[in-house]
């Protein structure tokens, strides 16, 4: 292992170039970036004065040697990109999700086990520091056992932004990929990593978006709505994956005798009346914090039958890592523990890609909808 690690990124866009950034911030080399469109490639490259670029992954791991490789392209891309790192002997930095189906991020896990390469499963939103906080305040038992959870979110996103991989199942598009992840990822965090069972439903209730040229950037997607919907040229694709989802689960908590429940609501399309919120709920009290992923502030329902703001503890606070935005902050949280566990550091448990796998298996489960009852004879 080299003393300052290598790091090789596999996509251009908001992801890769945030993932570069948080591998920096550890004191890591960037060496190089891949990516489809070369001149896209090379403004990155000149931008971040990153060495190397192209737009052969194979080639790039031969050329520039990594011991990491970070994965920040549409899910779609994971597989076989993260099974050729494998075979090099590379570490896996790798966002959600793992790929798109349960069967192939299995494999994944097996492989990398199998070659001895640690792996880091970034549904990252878990380090928010009011969550932290959260986990702190429940193993301190300020809400008692823990008995229920909710995730409560409504995003009302634009429905003509424009066609894209978001859109599509087999490119690892969908709010359970890439919302669900992260909420599961937070409660786990906070009640107990152990999941007992899960049932839920989905609903694709957008249909089909504009086809766009020249969308690139994730985050700049909206700027692209076209100004005339009506336009009789204008192509449509349709989509394929769920927009709002229904899902419910049970946590096995050792600091409670029974198992937790939790729902989990979310409507990609649908417009918030209120602030979107997760709770905690336990025997002898509560938490509430407001934001879809825990942004904050958290309040307190204690003994004296009150709700109350509670401050962010300094020891939290002081280890925010110093970057704006909540997605690059916590990307930074992650690839912290990944780097020291790679040098052989002592690390608290962090997300690998046997969570990544699990949480595939579970996404196939919630798509495939099966555990409904038929009562309409209940009614004849």
């Amino acid at each position: 292992m080299t003393e300052n690690l290598r790091v090789l990124v596999h996509g251009t866009g908001f992801a890769g170039q945030g993932h570069a950034e948080a591998f920096r911030s550890v004191g890591a080399e960037v060496v190089g970036i891949v990516g489809r469109t070369p001149s896209v490639v090379q403004d990155v490259c000149d931008t971040m004065s990153i060495p190397y670029g192209g737009t052969d992954w194979e080639k790039a791991l031969t050329d520039t040697k990594p011991d990491i490789v970070s994965i920040a392209t549409p899910g779609g891309a994971h597989f076989q990109a993260i099974k050729q790192a494998i075979a090099h002997g590379c570490h896996v930095f790798c966002d959600k999700p793992l790929t798109t189906d349960g069967e192939t991020a299995e494999e994944l896990y097996r492989l990398a086990g199998k070659k001895g390469v640690k792996t880091a499963y970034a549904s990252s939103f878990r380090y928010m520091p009011h969550i932290q906080h959260a986990k702190q305040l429940v193993a301190d038992g300020a809400i008692g056992e823990p008995q229920e959870v909710e995730c409560i979110s409504h995003f009302n996103l634009e429905k003509d932004i424009p066609f894209g991989w978001s859109h599509r199942a087999e490119d690892g598009g969908g709010r359970l990929n890439n919302n669900f992840t992260h909420k599961l990822s937070i409660v786990t965090s906070v009640i107990g990593e152990k999941i007992l069972a899960i049932a839920g439903d989905v609903r694709d209730d957008l249909g089909k978006a504009p086809i766009v040229k020249g969308v690139h950037n994730f985050k700049t997607r909206r700027e692209h709505i076209p100004d005339d919907l009506e336009d009789p040229n204008l192509e449509w694709g349709e989509s394929n994956v769920e927009w709002s989802y229904t899902v419910m689960a049970r946590l096995e908590s050792a600091m409670a005798k029974q198992p937790v429940s939790v729902v989990f609501k979310h409507g990609g399309l649908q417009p918030r009346f209120n602030e979107d919120y997760i709770a905690f709920y336990g025997s002898t009290g509560a938490i509430y914090i407001k934001g879809h992923y825990g942004s904050g502030p958290l309040y307190l329902y204690g003994k004296d039958k009150q709700w109350a703001e509670i401050a962010l503890p300094a020891d939290i606070a002081a280890d925010i890592p110093d970057v704006d935005g909540d997605t690059e902050r916590n990307w930074r949280y992650l690839i912290r523990e990944f780097a020291k566990d790679i040098k052989g550091e002592p690390v608290p448990p962090y997300q690998t890609f046997k969570e990544g796998a699990l949480y595939q298996r579970l996404i196939d489960i919630i798509r495939a909808s099966d555990n409904w009852v038929d009562v309409t004879q209940l009614q004849e």
